[in-house]
């Protein structure tokens, strides 16, 4: 096996991982919506997920681990996606809050502050920024 199948295969792992991920926060309500469904099919299609794995991770959405990103930038983007998959039917309900943080924690975000990390995520989710507005809010939330 070559360095690149290596890279190949922990790429995307990570990205099935990130799928998941969000597939569980689409079911956090217990159902899939239209606004959820197409998100996902977009990010599918972002994430190189093939239509096999995506039934797979459908039918099973704990199979794969959340894996976090090394680069603190990264990490900002899955969670941009993870609050966009939340807001994605307009309604934020308490599972969804909950599992929001969760995946905050393990995307490593520090457990003393996710709940103010998610708040303003999910703030910048609502009023429809860009991804790179969203990394850049988030990386001066303090200042």
């Amino acid at each position: 096996m070559s360095i690149s199948d290596l890279f190949d295969s922990g790429f995307r792992n990570r990205n099935k991982g990130h799928f998941s991920a969000i597939v569980r926060v689409a079911l956090a309500d217990g159902k899939i919506s239209e606004e959820e469904q197409k998100f996902l099919d977009k990010l599918a299609i972002k994430l190189e997920i093939s239509e096999q794995e995506y039934e797979e991770i459908l039918e099973n959405p704990t199979k794969y681990p959340v894996n976090p990103p090394l680069l603190h930038t990264r990490r900002l983007e899955r969670l941009y996606d993870l609050a966009r998959m939340v807001y994605a039917d307009h309604e934020l309900g308490e599972s969804q809050h909950e599992l929001l943080r969760r995946f905050g924690v393990a995307l490593g975000f520090t457990p003393g502050n996710i709940q103010y990390i998610v708040d303003k995520a999910l703030s910048l989710v609502q009023l429809n920024v860009d991804l790179d507005t969203f990394i850049y809010e988030m990386q001066n939330m303090n200042r």
